[in-house]
């Protein structure tokens, strides 16, 4: 795990400056992996010719060579990608406080950050959704600097100004969202899945909405794993308190691990199946694994779609 991995973002006030970090690192962990194959940035330099535009000068390359060079992109793909966040109550889990590391809001926040990163890099269009029981901020996808820098102050936001006992609906949003993205998109959605087992139904149908529209889907299955889908906990009573409803309830730990246990994974296994089954990447994400299995399995899409 890297020092961006495991640090606290709490304690970071310039989330772009800490996603441009964790791409950094990525890109040069690509050069190492199977993954080197891929362009994030641009295929090569030719010099400059006067009279074209300047927004493709490599101004780092001119302080050096004192010579302006332009980047010539290997094509211009217009993705246009809609990222969505789960902001309800249980993304906030787990409430760190003297251990430090990430709840999984921070981690999702600072993973769609990073998204956007590579997606400006790449010089393609991107928009912002948030929900909890219904859309609370939906923009439209540009690729310009002032609207990255927006998206990613709506994102500091959902960091450092957490509320408490908020309800999810996430099939109501996702039908909403369904219906608001006009135009083919690659959709990207950070979210526990956490809904109320009574409406799975409406869940999965509003999953095959998205695809109804033609978008191609991604869903990162943003959790704690050792403590939400193992239930790895010492063998003591413990208080557990709903996030979203503020109900507490004690039990001992090794009464219900099992029962637990197997709830989660049939739920777990019925979601991936339903995404298998409408063509839609599942990908899991354990806050406690960093973000390079996001920004790989994002890269592996979005070079599929070219």
């Amino acid at each position: 795990m890297s020092f961006f991995d495991s640090y606290d973002v709490r304690q970071i006030e310039n989330i772009e400056l800490l996603a441009k970090q964790v791409v950094e690192g990525f890109i040069i962990g690509l050069h190492k992996s199977p993954f080197h194959g891929f362009s994030v940035e641009f295929a090569e330099h030719r010099l400059y010719n006067q009279g074209e535009s300047t927004r493709d000068i490599d101004w780092k390359v001119y302080a050096r060579t004192d010579k302006m060079f332009t980047k010539k992109f290997e094509e211009e793909t217009n993705l246009r990608c809609q990222i969505i966040v789960d902001t309800s109550s249980s993304m906030y889990f787990p409430e760190r406080t003297s251990k430090g590391g990430m709840n999984k809001l921070q981690f999702s926040a600072l993973a769609a950050a990073s998204i956007m990163n590579l997606l400006k890099k790449q010089r393609d269009a991107f928009g912002l959704s948030v929900f909890d029981n219904e859309v609370k901020i939906h923009t439209s996808c540009r690729s310009s600097t002032s609207h990255y820098r927006l998206l990613l102050t709506y994102l500091e936001q959902l960091i450092h100004d957490p509320q408490k006992q908020k309800t999810t609906s996430t099939a109501t949003a996702l039908h909403q969202l369904a219906d608001s993205i006009h135009r083919r998109s690659l959709v990207v959605i950070f979210s526990d899945m956490f809904e109320n087992s009574d409406h799975t139904e409406d869940l999965f149908s509003a999953l095959q909405h998205l695809k109804y529209a033609k978008h191609e889907v991604i869903l990162f299955h943003v959790t704690d794993k050792s403590h939400e889908l193992d239930f790895e906990f010492e063998n003591r009573p413990y208080q557990f308190i709903d996030l979203e409803t503020g109900e507490e309830i004690k039990l001992q730990y090794s009464q219900v691990k099992e029962a637990y246990v197997n709830k989660v994974q049939a739920y777990k296994n019925e979601l991936k199946m339903k995404c298998l089954q409408y063509k839609i990447d599942f990908v899991e994400a354990d806050i406690n694994d960093g973000f390079v299995p996001v920004l790989q399995n994002y890269l592996v899409k979005r070079n599929k779609m070219k």
